[in-house]
Parts: structure tokens; sequence; C-alpha cells
């Protein structure tokens, strides 16, 4: 599972035939959170949906009650008791908000449960916006890419998103639910979320707390956490980097540092790289073989094995990979001739072989 910034990944996405989530106003970003599929409603997935019906419902600075808490907990499981009771109706937001409406709203009055308890009208009219033709209707109630967790390969693409106030928080608890779903039921299978450029404007929305949990748990599950940086003051200011995910990685990867030489003893102190390390960093792509193509990269596995490695690839890998623009470019529009991203990239490298 990939959270990028920068649509880096499409191309691979669809080479591997993953679900790649993005926004843009024509196909705006969609979720099922209410879809179990072959899942049961164990009560991590049921804690799963109340904490995002609860970020939606009150503001960060708002707290909700213990009864508010405990009532939702109760309309959830009535709703799932329903739809057991009644195949024809498609588990979304929007059944689960006219389930409540019409009712598990008459069932709260019967039971006489008072409005500072549950104030259900308050909480229906807040959530109106995700129902049906509301401005976000669309986002909680996905017909499609719906299987997430036999999925082997899904790309959060958050760029035209990172900065909304409503849509961003609503995507990340969806993504953190939807990993932490896979990382405790797919037992025996090797799970990886990567989390490029996007880790800061994660940071940013109180997703702290989670990433903490994540590094310290997710190796007991058959896991690996992956976050990626290209600036160095980004790892340097950032206490969640230094104190959380650096503590807990014993894999450290880095690429060509010249640009950083100078502030190079900051990083080397902050990682725990010996001075042989050090030495070994700067000296990545200093002396490359003029005859080959390829970049050098410093591998370190918990400071016992540390190696400079020459990395070369394909041309068809470099295409699969490539994050420039005109490339990029290049590489889709073939796919769109000859039928598959597969198909295209096989042409244009052979077209670029012929070419010289």
């Amino acid at each position: 599972m990939v959270v990028d910034v920068g649509h880096s990944y499409r191309g691979l996405c669809e080479l591997l035939n993953g679900y790649y989530f993005t926004y843009s106003e024509k196909d705006p970003i969609r979720f099922n959170p209410f879809f179990l599929g072959d899942e049961i409603l164990d009560t991590e997935k049921k804690e799963s949906i109340k904490t995002l019906l609860l970020a939606l419902w009150k503001k960060d600075d708002e707290s909700f009650t213990r009864s508010e808490y405990v009532s939702l907990s109760n309309a959830l499981q009535a709703y799932f008791d329903y739809l057991k009771q009644h195949d024809g109706i498609f588990p979304c937001f929007n059944t689960f908000y006219e389930f409540l409406k019409d009712i598990f709203l008459a069932s709260l009055r019967k039971e006489g449960i008072k409005e500072k308890d549950f104030d259900i009208d308050n909480f229906l009219y807040v959530l109106r916006p995700y129902y049906a033709s509301g401005e976000y209707g669309y986002l909680l109630n996905a017909k499609e890419n719906l299987n997430l967790l036999e999925q082997r390969f899904i790309v959060f693409e958050l760029d035209n998103i990172k900065d909304h106030p409503i849509l961003f928080p609503t995507v990340t608890i969806i993504i953190m639910e939807t990993f932490i779903s896979k990382m405790r039921k797919l037992k025996g299978t090797r799970k990886i979320i990567l989390i490029e450029e996007a880790w800061k404007a994660i940071m940013r929305q109180g997703m702290a707390e989670y990433i903490k949990y994540l590094f310290k748990t997710v190796r007991k599950h058959y896991g690996e956490a992956i976050v990626v940086t290209q600036e160095v003051e980004d790892i340097i200011s950032s206490p969640i980097i230094k104190d959380t995910i650096i503590n807990n990685s014993d894999c450290k990867i880095i690429l060509d540092q010249t640009k950083y030489v100078n502030k190079f003893d900051r990083v080397q102190e902050l990682l725990g790289l010996t001075d042989r390390e050090k030495a070994l960093v700067l000296s990545i792509n200093k002396a490359n073989d003029p005859t080959k193509k390829y970049k050098e990269v410093f591998i370190s596995l918990a400071g016992i094995v540390s190696k400079v490695y020459r990395t070369e690839v394909s041309l068809e890998e470099y295409l699969c990979y490539t994050t420039e623009e005109k490339e990029k470019i290049k590489v889709q529009a073939y796919a769109a001739k000859y039928g598959s991203t597969w198909r295209g990239i096989q042409m244009l490298a052979n077209h670029l072989r012929q070419a010289g």
C-alpha cells in the first residue's frame, strides 16, 4: 500500500492491475467502509467506522460523550443486523443514513433516549452532506474497488486533496483502517505500507499516534513500514521521525547526498552512522564506471552490514518507475496506443533501443 503526493506510482499501479485512489472533479475519490465482503464485523472494524463517523460529526476541538459513543456503536450493530435480514439492501453510507433516519430514530424515541445522551437529529444534520446528492455524497458510497483486503497493490494519491479540510482527514482515517485491517487479518502474507512525501501532510492531521503505533507493531504482523523523504530538513525537524521511525527502522537506505554534504554531520548523528558509514554515503556516485548507466545507493542493515551498491535496471524497469514528466507522458501514450501499460512499455523500450 502506497501513500503518495505527486502521481509517481500511476504507471506502476496500472501495470500491476492495482487500485489507484485519487481525486479529480470529474472522478472524485470514493470509498465504502460499510461494505464487508468476505470480512466479518469484528470489534476492530466497528471501531474504525465509529472513528470515521465521529471525525465527520465532531470538530477537532469538540469532544464526544460516552453515551454518544455507545449510541453510535448500537446504531452500527443494529444497521448490520438489519442488513442480514434484508439481502437486497446495499451496504454503504446512504443506506446507513436512511436506516438511522427511518428506523433507528424511531427506536430511540420509543426507548426514551434523551437528546443530551445522543442528539441524533444533530448527527443526521451534520452528516447530511455525505448522503445521496449532498456535496460529499460520493465519498462513502463506492460500488467499485471494494475488495481492499485482498488487493495486492493499492495507491492513495493525495496530491489534489492534501489541503482540503474535509476530504483529507476522512481519507487518512480510511487509509489507517485499510492497512491495519490488512496487517492483522492477512496471516502469513507480507504486508508493506510505503508513505512517500505524503507523510508531511499526514503529520499535520493528528496522525502521529497512528504512525507510532504502526512502526512499533507492524513487524509483529509480518509487515513492514517504509517512509521516504527527499529533504534532510524534514528528518531533522520532525520529532516523530526522529523518536519513532528512526528508532524502529533497522534498514536505512540513503541516496546521493552531494548537495547536503555540509549538513551531513547532523544527519550522521541523527541516523547513528559511524564515520566509516558517513564516508561510504559521501562516496556515492563519485567514481562510477562511465561505460555503464547506473546509480549507487547506500544500505545499512542495523549497522551490522553497511555497503554501497550499484543499481542498474533494464530499460523496461526504468520506464516502469520513471517519474520524469516527459517520460511518464510517453509511457501513457504508448500504453493507450498498444492497449496496456505492459505492452506499451515493451514497445517504447524497443523503439528507444532502435533509436540508439
